[in-house]
């Protein structure tokens, strides 16, 4: 079973960007995250979705700016 609250330098893990990326992106509020005692932390569930909503704008995305000729 998943642990549903997810610190930090797990979060990093989890994504494979260092601790400093998931720092900066709670902190400009670009990933789902909140504050406990001062310390981040991030529900398993929304880090899963927040992933899901990532590959989608990705797909979204791909061929956007190229034209046509």
């Amino acid at each position: 079973m998943k642990d549903p609250i997810l610190t930090l330098p797990e979060v990093a893990v989890l994504l494979k960007v260092a601790e400093k990326t998931v720092y900066t992106m709670a902190q400009s509020g670009q990933i789902p995250a909140f504050k406990v005692r001062g310390q981040w932390r991030f529900k398993h569930d929304d880090i899963d979705a927040w992933i899901d909503d990532q590959k989608a704008a990705a797909k979204a995305n791909i061929g956007k700016g190229v034209a046509d000729v």
